[in-house]
């Protein structure tokens, strides 16, 4: 009886992980196609939204979350819209300020909060700091396109889990305790990730700061922002790794799939080639009722490659400018990559962990 019913609860765990996975595609996918047939500017970030709330396992998202899930994008960013006459006119002022939103956003996810929200503040401030620093006109119609992405993203989250409703998760057994829920982070800790992500991101941003203003460097701030939530964690040496893999993999996935519309450009295929990602990386995503060991860096991987890849792809399928600021794109964030995972080793160098060494030389 024990045995048929282990077995039963393994199944159901199957089929709970294939209905994320579908959903995350179909959810994906659609939201995708939405956003091109309107057009609206910076369009795919709809996509990247309603992909990044889809790849946790979340509950379908009420009135109330998906407006908190957007209310953590824009209102740092139009807050951020502040910091635009000191970085004007005291720019190293400027800097300060935004080292401390940055501080604060990443801090947030460190003592518990949620990672999404902790990535969709770090975006608004990073965003607004990167394009309005330069351009006050290009920042407006920047951060309007993303809270436009933002409310029609959270909308296709809700109309996929509507069309893929969750399964009842297994009820372990009554003999079996119920694990321990995760304990809070204690401040010091929390302080420690929270510098370790602004150690990553940082300077990336002031780097951009310097430079000229671009609307394309919105998908380089995505995949900045994801860098710093991954490097929010405990396990750093093993996020710096995963910082290069899930870079690594996504390139890899975008390089398949522009060649593929290299050869026929068309809309169908282009949502069907995100749909077939989502499948394949959704696998490594999700295992059983909950997420797989390894699933935040298969989930970052599928993030990279829509980022790396629609910009691409909507600039000219196949033509030659079009491919060379791919593959220029893509290097660029092999790079950051790199960056993100030496910053982390050199971080953890420097600021040790103490009751690690003190364990150690008592062992």
């Amino acid at each position: 009886m024990l045995n048929q019913q282990t077995a039963q609860t393994a199944i159901t765990g199957i089929d709970i992980a294939n209905r994320r996975i579908l959903r995350l595609a179909l959810g994906t996918a659609l939201s995708m196609a939405f956003s091109q047939l309107v057009n609206w500017p910076l369009s795919f970030v709809a996509a990247v939204f309603t992909m990044f709330l889809l790849a946790v396992p979340l509950p379908a998202p009420t009135l109330k979350s998906g407006l908190k899930f957007v209310l953590a994008l824009i209102l740092p960013a139009y807050a951020g819209m502040l910091l635009l006459p000191f970085l004007e006119h005291a720019r190293w002022a400027g800097i300060l300020l935004v080292t401390l939103a940055l501080f604060g956003s990443f801090y947030y996810s460190a003592r518990g909060g949620s990672a999404v929200m902790g990535m969709f503040m770090t975006l608004g401030v990073t965003v607004v700091v990167t394009v309005g620093s330069v351009s006050s006109g290009l920042m407006l119609i920047v951060v309007n396109g993303m809270a436009v992405g933002a409310a029609a993203g959270i909308a296709f989250v809700a109309i996929a889990h509507a069309l893929l409703p969750d399964l009842p998760v297994p009820q372990a057994p009554a003999s079996r305790k119920p694990p321990a829920p995760p304990q809070k982070p204690s401040p010091a800790e929390a302080r420690k990730n929270a510098f370790r992500s602004l150690a990553v991101v940082l300077p990336l941003v002031i780097i951009f700061l310097f430079i000229s203003s671009s609307v394309s460097y919105v998908a380089i701030m995505i995949k900045v922002s994801s860098m710093g939530q991954q490097a929010n964690a405990q396990a750093s040496r093993a996020m710096g790794r995963q910082q290069l893999e899930s870079t690594i993999w996504g390139g890899i996935g975008a390089v398949i799939a522009f060649q593929v519309m290299s050869i026929w450009s068309s809309l169908l295929l282009f949502c069907m080639l995100i749909g077939l990602a989502c499948l394949i990386y959704g696998r490594g995503i999700f295992q059983g009722p909950g997420m797989h060991p390894k699933g935040s860096m298969w989930s970052y991987a599928l993030l990279t490659m829509i980022i790396v890849l629609t910009p691409a792809v909507l600039d000219a399928q196949g033509s030659g400018d079009a491919s060379a600021a791919f593959y220029t794109r893509l290097m660029l964030f092999v790079v950051i990559a790199i960056y993100g995972t030496v910053s982390v080793a050199v971080f953890d160098a420097f600021w040790r962990d103490r009751k690690r060494d003190i364990t150690k030389a008592g062992a």
